[in-house]
């Protein structure tokens, strides 16, 4: 899922370097620098995204944070119970990158203080971005675009240009950690049994109430209209990725179309598999697992500061 994702995430940075000509204007480097809120100049930016891509879901558990919260683990209450898996992916991340056996690396990405301060908020806001399930942040995000994007907003100001910046950054892995749905039918069927199996296993351990099974066909039309096919929409409104929103926008739409023929067949198909492989051991959730391990002090941003933060 991380070289995925990375790999969705460096083709849509590549889109935002070179824009749809018929779109942008792409005769001198101002230019593209100003169509593209500066992303396509700050090489800090493009590394930054593509480092939180790799590292986004490091040591994830394989059941959300509202399963944490429930269960009360360690982690929950290290992180105060938000953004719970993205904090700790980050704090794991980045102690690794301040090991001494990654000082030239450092060196190579900031050399000033301000410099590593703003590359950690770049990190940890794209990181946290995500988190699509939390509603403080939702919220944040949803006024972001209606300050950046409304009618009456000028985008002349240099909050303006940062507000749209940070909104890019923001869909930019959104839609890389769920770019199998907006890809061709057989990549979406891949990731799709993947996450199924992952969300049932954690049904079969007894970390989840509801046999995922139960709902996924109708889960997945959902998750098309109500997220997915909005979020590719969001990518072309950005202005900034040139002909990949449509793409993107015309696969979901596909992919949404062929889950509704043929989802509940694959489904069915999914279990019998499970069945065959023996995973399904007579219907029977198994014992609870172990609890996370012991809790650590947190290095990633407090998130009780609702102020918005923007990352360029």
């Amino acid at each position: 899922h991380a070289s995925h994702v990375t790999m969705s995430v460096m083709k849509l940075l590549s889109r935002i370097v070179a824009p749809d000509v018929t779109n942008a204007p792409t005769d001198t480097d101002e230019a593209l620098h100003d169509h593209t809120y500066g992303i396509t100049s700050d090489p800090m930016t493009q590394f930054a995204v593509a480092l939180s891509a790799l590292i986004h879901d490091v040591d994830h558990p394989g059941v959300p944070n509202s399963q944490l919260i429930k269960e009360e683990t360690s982690l929950a209450a290290v992180y105060r119970n938000k953004s719970i898996a993205e904090q700790n992916s980050v704090d794991l991340a980045w102690d690794l990158l301040m090991d001494d056996a990654y000082g030239d690396l450092r060196n190579t990405i900031y050399v000033t203080k301000t410099e590593f301060l703003r590359f950690r908020q770049l990190v940890v806001n794209i990181v946290l971005a995500t988190d699509i399930m939390d509603k403080d942040l939702g919220a944040l995000r949803k006024g972001r675009w209606n300050k950046a994007f409304s009618e009456q907003s000028t985008g002349n100001t240099e909050d303006d240009v940062n507000r749209k910046a940070t909104i890019v950054m923001e869909h930019l892995i959104q839609a890389s950690d769920v770019a199998h749905t907006m890809q061709h039918w057989h990549i979406y069927r891949k990731w799709n049994q993947r996450l199924f199996r992952e969300m049932y296993e954690a049904f079969l351990q007894g970390r989840a109430e509801k046999d995922p099974s139960d709902n996924w066909y109708e889960g997945e039309k959902g998750f098309f209209d109500f997220y997915i096919i909005p979020l590719a929409k969001k990518l072309k409104d950005c202005g900034v990725f040139g002909v990949s929103s449509d793409e993107y926008l015309q696969y979901a739409v596909q992919n949404r179309k062929e889950w509704e023929l043929k989802g509940a067949e694959l489904v069915a198909e999914m279990l019998k598999s499970f069945r065959d492989q023996g995973l399904i051991p007579g219907g029977k959730a198994q014992e609870q697992p172990e609890q996370a391990p012991p809790p650590r002090q947190s290095s990633a941003l407090s998130l009780n500061n609702k102020k918005e933060q923007q990352i360029v």
